[in-house]
């Protein structure tokens, strides 16, 4: 997936509130980001891991920086930020980088099925 700007790293110190991570830069600046996903996030938010994030141009947000990706310490990605996991995926698929699903012509998104309208993320 390509980014809007080239993302960032630090390291995590620790997230709380839900919401919340504080994190240090290798130059040794520590700040606050926002974490878009609610979740328990268990082996997700191990103080020491990489944090991947994205800066805001928007001068009204409270926290600026976002936090969009973890490489964890035994080298695992895992894709935090809960708006992004399916375009990651989709962008993947169509590059090739998954060998099993290289085969489709067509990949779709949020696909209606059955009785009740449930939806899958993608479809090939």
């Amino acid at each position: 997936m390509k980014f809007e700007q080239p993302l960032q790293s630090a390291t995590l110190l620790k997230r709380y509130k839900r919401f919340l991570a504080d994190v240090v830069t290798a130059n040794g600046e520590e700040f606050t980001l926002h974490c878009a996903n609610t979740g328990a996030m268990t082996g997700c938010a191990t103080p020491g891991d990489t944090v991947w994030y994205s800066t805001s141009s928007n001068v009204k947000r409270k926290y600026p920086h976002s936090w969009e990706l973890t490489q964890t310490q035994s080298g695992d990605w895992i894709c935090i930020n809960t708006l992004r996991a399916n375009t990651i995926i989709a962008d993947a698929i169509e590059a090739g980088d998954i060998p099993e699903l290289s085969d489709y012509d067509e990949i779709r998104r949020e696909v209606k099925y059955g009785s009740e309208n449930s939806r899958i993320d993608i479809f090939t």
